[in-house]
C-alpha cells in the first residue's frame, strides 16, 4: 500500500471513474481531485482523529469508497487510500464523461454535455449515479472501480493549488492539495 496522498491523488488525474448502477454503464475521466492527509489535516474529516459512524470507513483499508452529502444535498466521491488505520482520502472533484452519455445527461438533467456536466464534486457523483449508500464498497468490485486508459499527463500539464471550501481549515485550507488538468488539454478533451 502507497502511502503518499499527494502522489495518489495527482497519479488520479486522466484515469477513468467507472460505475454500474441500476444496469447503466457510465464512465468519465479524472480531471480534478483534492488530497485529504487524515488527523494532521484540519480538512480532512479524520483531523485529529475524530471518528464517527460516517468517516469510520477512512480508517479502513485503502481502496474503498468514501461518499458523503454535502449541504444536505450533493453526494461527494472520495477515494480512502491508505492502510488501515491511516485516514487519507483523495475527493474527485471533476470529470470529463466518456460511456454510458446518455444516462449521464439524463441523470443531469441536460441534453448535451457541456463543462458544467460534471464540473464539480457534485456533479461527478450525479453523472455518475454515485450515492452516500455506496459508502464503504469497494472499488476492486463491479459497481464503481478505476480504469487506467493509458492516458498520462505529465506535471506541466497539471495545476498544483490550494482547495477549494475549506476555509474553516485555517492554514491547512491553503495547502496546495488540489491538482487540476491544465484548461486548455480539458478543452481539447470536451471537442
Amino acid at each position: 500500500m502507497r502511502e503518499n496522498v499527494l502522489e495518489i491523488t495527482q497519479e488520479l488525474i486522466g484515469k477513468f471513474l467507472v460505475t454500474n448502477i441500476d444496469n447503466s454503464l457510465t464512465s468519465a475521466m479524472i480531471i480534478e481531485a483534492e488530497a485529504y492527509n487524515g488527523v494532521v489535516d484540519k480538512a480532512s474529516h479524520a483531523y485529529n482523529n475524530r471518528r464517527t459512524k460516517r468517516t469510520e470507513v477512512m480508517y479502513a483499508d485503502g481502496g474503498l469508497a468514501y461518499v458523503y452529502l454535502c449541504y444536505g444535498i450533493h453526494h461527494l466521491f472520495n477515494i480512502v487510500t491508505n492502510e488501515r488505520g491511516t485516514p487519507h482520502a483523495v475527493l474527485i472533484r471533476a470529470a470529463i464523461p466518456k460511456d454510458g452519455i446518455d444516462t449521464i445527461l439524463e441523470r443531469r438533467s441536460q441534453d448535451a454535455i457541456t463543462k458544467k456536466t460534471s464540473n464539480g464534486p457534485g456533479t461527478v457523483s450525479t453523472a455518475l449515479g454515485i450515492k452516500t449508500t455506496h459508502s464503504g464498497i469497494s472499488l476492486l468490485d463491479n459497481v464503481i472501480w478505476l480504469e487506467d486508459r493509458g492516458i498520462k499527463f505529465n506535471k506541466k500539464e497539471i495545476i498544483t493549488s490550494p482547495r477549494i471550501g475549506v476555509d474553516y481549515a485555517g492554514k491547512d485550507a491553503l495547502l496546495p492539495y488540489r491538482y487540476r488538468l491544465k484548461e486548455e488539454i480539458i478543452s481539447d478533451f470536451l471537442k
